[in-house]
């Protein structure tokens, strides 16, 4: 949930926002994801590599802080 607060994705349960995720890097649909499958995932879709970087980039959280 911090994290979908962090990137605006607010609109959504935490729940759907991980199925939504998980569905698009999911490439065999086995229900499982592999380190390859997560990896190439994130390479492949420009917004999950910007999102996962976010997450990491503390400045994001600063913000959210500041603006309450």
């Amino acid at each position: 949930q911090a994290i979908q607060a962090i990137n605006g994705y607010t609109n959504m349960t935490a729940e759907e926002f991980t199925n939504m995720i998980f569905q698009r890097i999911d490439v065999n649909n086995d229900g499982e994801l592999t380190l390859e499958e997560f990896i190439n995932g994130v390479e492949q879709h420009e917004d999950l590599m910007e999102l996962i970087t976010k997450s990491f980039d503390l400045s994001n959280v600063l913000k959210v802080i500041q603006n309450g």
